[in-house]
């Protein structure tokens, strides 16, 4: 009952904390629109000021992983917020383009949380529920909903400068809060003899390639939506920044909070049959997003018939909707495929696609920035991203083919 009642306090306090953490690595999904009007910022240069916190933060996540596995989850994510307070705070008194994306550097330690959370929660749980567990811990995705809930009024009242000030006093709180109610479990902790060469072997598993690809499209998609739809909302449909982020978090918010409904489907129906059907509900709207308003003249027997499509903002952010919910049960499924093949090694290959996934939100945002600025177009993006969706079921359908043929053989020779 008292290592029971461990675990809960483990979940409880690492949800939040990561929460918070992804609350402040998306910072600059409303913080960046004030600068990119202060600073005179091109499309490219603001997804660039988005994206920087998650370069960095992908980029920690395998040493991350791995230092969990060799010294504990707890004493890596307390160092690890607390390490992210100066640079927030730092923030307020940036003035050049490039101060601000040295400071993002820094500010994305705090996306590398994920790694280290997901293996110490993990291993506080049995086998049969540690699809839940993940998933609850990975509802803290919803940190940027929670961002654009309440940033846009910090901003609104006190000016952008309040913004990181507050941020960082959340920060300093939180450290607080997890160190008092984790614990921590010497069992937890792999062989220290093992090296970071040996732990990164797993890159010879072509398994972790294809959860890779995966993830990227599932948690780098929805870091990359997450980042631009502000901005989105306040181009495409003039919006202003208050209902812009409003209607942004209705991406955002399922996308976070129904992981933990995504981990529990990946325990029930495993993880295979949940990730196809989320990459083919992303593969439809997607392709119904990506088309561009549109007027065209039609010669007809009585004349020029003119036509107009567009996805009004209702229909837009249904669909949203749609795509975050259905993320949000693919990013715990892929986490379900690492727990499931890789239950002795979850920190180093949760680190790697945890990179994967990363990388994804970084590019996305100035690829998406970079599109716009080529071709005008806003719904680029989406053309963009129902391509990487393409890419996953083809990979997903070859890749599994064989293996359900094998499985198949199997189970006749033993009737």
């Amino acid at each position: 009952m008292a290592s029971n009642n461990k675990a809960v306090g483990v979940l409880a306090a690492s949800t939040f904390s990561f929460t918070i953490c992804f609350a402040i690595w998306m910072m600059f999904a409303v913080l960046g629109i004030p600068i990119k009007k202060m600073l005179g910022l091109n499309e490219t240069q603001f997804g660039l000021l988005a994206a920087m916190p998650v370069l960095s933060g992908s980029l920690v996540r395998v040493p991350l992983g791995i230092w969990c596995d060799k010294y504990g989850g707890r004493i890596v994510f307390f160092l690890l917020m607390l390490a992210t307070v100066p640079a927030i705070f730092l923030i307020s008194y940036a003035t050049e383009f490039w101060q601000f994306l040295v400071l993002g550097l820094f500010i994305g330690l705090a996306g590398g949380s994920f790694s280290v959370g997901t293996p110490y929660v993990a291993r506080w749980f049995p086998s049969e529920r540690r699809g839940l567990a993940m998933g609850i811990f990975g509802a803290g995705n919803s940190g940027s909903a929670l961002t654009k809930f309440v940033a846009p009024a910090i901003i609104a009242a006190w000016g952008w400068q309040a913004l990181p000030k507050v941020y960082a006093i959340a920060m300093l709180i939180t450290c607080a809060i997890f160190w008092v109610f984790t614990a921590t479990d010497p069992s937890h902790k792999t062989n220290s003899a093992i090296s970071f060469g040996a732990q990164m072997k797993v890159l010879g598993d072509r398994r972790v390639w294809r959860y890779c690809q995966y993830y990227s499209v599932v948690f780098g998609g929805y870091v990359g939506l997450a980042l631009w739809m502000t901005k989105y909302y306040v181009g495409e449909y003039g919006f202003d920044l208050k209902l812009a982020a409003l209607l942004a978090a209705c991406f955002s918010l399922p996308g976070g909070v129904l992981r933990a409904v995504g981990g529990w489907i990946s325990d029930r129906y495993g993880a295979y049959k949940v990730t196809w059907w989320v990459m083919w509900v992303c593969w439809v709207c997607f392709f119904l997003l990506s088309y561009p308003q549109t007027s065209m003249i039609i010669t007809t027997t009585r004349g020029d018939l003119k036509l107009d499509l567009a996805l009004s903002p209702t229909v837009f952010t249904v669909l949203l909707f749609i795509v975050g919910t259905a993320m949000a049960v693919g990013k715990a499924s892929v986490f379900k495929f690492i727990a499931d093949d890789f239950s002795d090694n979850i920190g180093a290959v949760s680190g790697v696609v945890g990179l994967a996934g990363g990388l994804g939100g970084f590019i996305l945002p100035i690829l998406f920035g970079a599109l716009l600025d080529m071709t005008g177009v806003r719904s680029s993006a989406f053309m963009l991203l129902y391509g990487t969706v393409c890419v996953s079921l083809v990979w997903m359908h070859y890749s599994f083919r064989p293996e359900a043929a094998a499985a198949a053989v199997k189970a006749q020779a033993k009737a």
